[in-house]
């Protein structure tokens, strides 16, 4: 049985988080001389910090209740508030596969928490023998699964089974899932050990915004809400999140370009003397290999098209981001005029 309270530290547990001038008074009406704002101007004042309407957006788009889902300053501060949240600095341990997002091990450093790290196998998933074994280790509090993948962008089977076997935190990192139809999202009151995290900087095109999810138990969520800073989301980014996730037809108008200019440039890559494979996808980019990663990425540099070399994570792999039509016409053209 999973017990949610011998996860949290004992601190986070104790902690009497901040009290904002908006969580003592959240109406909209009066005149404010509470928070010791300016009186003038029309960004004067403190936004909402639980972001109410935003997610009364999001739960409608992603059919999930407000009170289960988390705003952040991008995934990488929900990231971050996980490991704060679960892990004791210099004790705790986390765990990922290999290769993966890179805020995984940074965020980690940051807390002075152990992250061990298991290969992915050939196919870029998790041998799940050895995956449960390591998850014997008690100092292990929480664990980082990216599906899809960044950067193979395959989705990973076996999650269900990792979380049935651990009795920690399963972070399951879906940026690019809205690319699939893939997401353990109607899955999440089965699993009381489960955060799923979301974004708005792929498939909804708001980078910009800086403008995480992460969704779970409202014990998790709660427990969130307790240690971020009170105002993490500013009215302007706030706003526009709003006006995107209001835009649904643009957004599945967007994917769908984007997921068939995808297979579009998988199709032609193959064809390519210098293309060794292309890895099949479920995300907004490829990756690729190739004969010389570093001559073709300074190649394509050279050409002002900029791309992501892996080669040191993932020999003679590079990354490639999918563009416009216009712009994956570029990259093609000059491919395939080189003599790389």
């Amino acid at each position: 049985m999973f017990d949610l309270n011998t996860i949290v530290r004992p601190n986070i547990l104790a902690l009497q988080p901040y009290s904002s001038a908006r969580d003592e008074y959240s109406g909209k009406q009066g005149i404010f001389l509470d928070a010791n704002e300016n009186p003038f101007g029309e960004l004067n004042r403190y936004p909402d910090p639980y972001q109410s309407e935003l997610k009364d957006k999001i739960a409608l788009v992603y059919s999930i209740a407000p009170e289960n889902i988390f705003i952040g300053n991008g995934s990488d501060e929900a990231i971050d508030l996980c490991l704060r949240i679960f892990c004791e600095p210099g004790k705790d341990k986390a765990l990922t596969f290999t290769p993966t997002y890179g805020m995984y091990k940074v965020s980690a450093a940051i807390n002075n928490i152990e992250l061990l790290e298991i290969p992915l196998n050939a196919e870029f998933q998790i041998d799940i023998n050895s995956a449960i074994a390591s998850l014997k280790d008690p100092a292990i509090k929480v664990l980082f699964i990216c599906s899809p993948n960044n950067p193979s962008g395959n989705t990973i089977e076996e999650i269900e089974t990792m979380i049935k076997n651990f009795k920690g935190i399963v972070i399951v990192d879906e940026a690019y899932a809205d690319f699939t139809n893939s997401s353990l999202l109607e899955k999440l009151g089965m699993y009381p050990n489960l955060v799923i995290l979301k974004t708005l900087s792929k498939a909804w095109g708001l980078a910009a915004v800086r403008l995480g999810m992460a969704f779970g138990s409202k014990a998790i969520i709660d427990l969130f809400n307790k240690v971020k800073p009170p105002y993490n989301i500013s009215t302007l980014n706030y706003k526009a999140a709003i006006e995107k996730l209001g835009d649904i037809q643009g957004f599945e108008k967007a994917k769908f370009l984007l997921i068939s200019e995808r297979e579009r440039m998988a199709e032609a890559l193959t064809k390519l003397p210098q293309v060794v494979k292309v890895y099949p996808s479920q995300a907004n980019f490829l990756l690729i290999e190739v004969r010389n990663a570093n001559r073709i990425y300074d190649y394509l540099k050279q050409n002002n098209i900029i791309v992501r070399n892996r080669n040191q994570e993932i020999p003679n792999c590079i990354r490639i981001t999918v563009g416009t039509p216009d712009e994956n016409k570029k990259l093609l053209t000059i491919l395939e005029n080189s003599t790389l």
